[in-house]
C-alpha cells in the first residue's frame, strides 16, 4: 500500500529484494519502504519525507 506522500507498506510474508539481487532481511511483518529516496536506512523509511516536502502527485 502506497502512503499519500509516504512510503509503501509492505505488510505479510513478502520477500524484499535489492536491485542486484541481495534479500533484505526483515525482522518485523510490516515494513515502510522509502520513496522520496532521502532516507539514510534505504530501502527502508526513516520518515526523512516529511522534513523534505516529498509529494507523491
Amino acid at each position: 500500500m502506497a502512503c499519500p506522500d509516504g512510503p509503501f507498506l509492505v505488510r505479510g510474508d513478502v520477500d524484499i529484494v535489492l536491485p542486484d539481487g541481495t534479500p533484505v532481511p526483515r525482522t518485523r511483518k510490516t515494513v515502510a519502504l522509502c520513496r522520496c529516496g532521502l532516507s539514510t536506512i534505504k530501502p527502508f523509511c526513516d520518515g526523512t519525507h516529511r522534513a523534505s516536502g516529498f509529494r507523491t502527485g
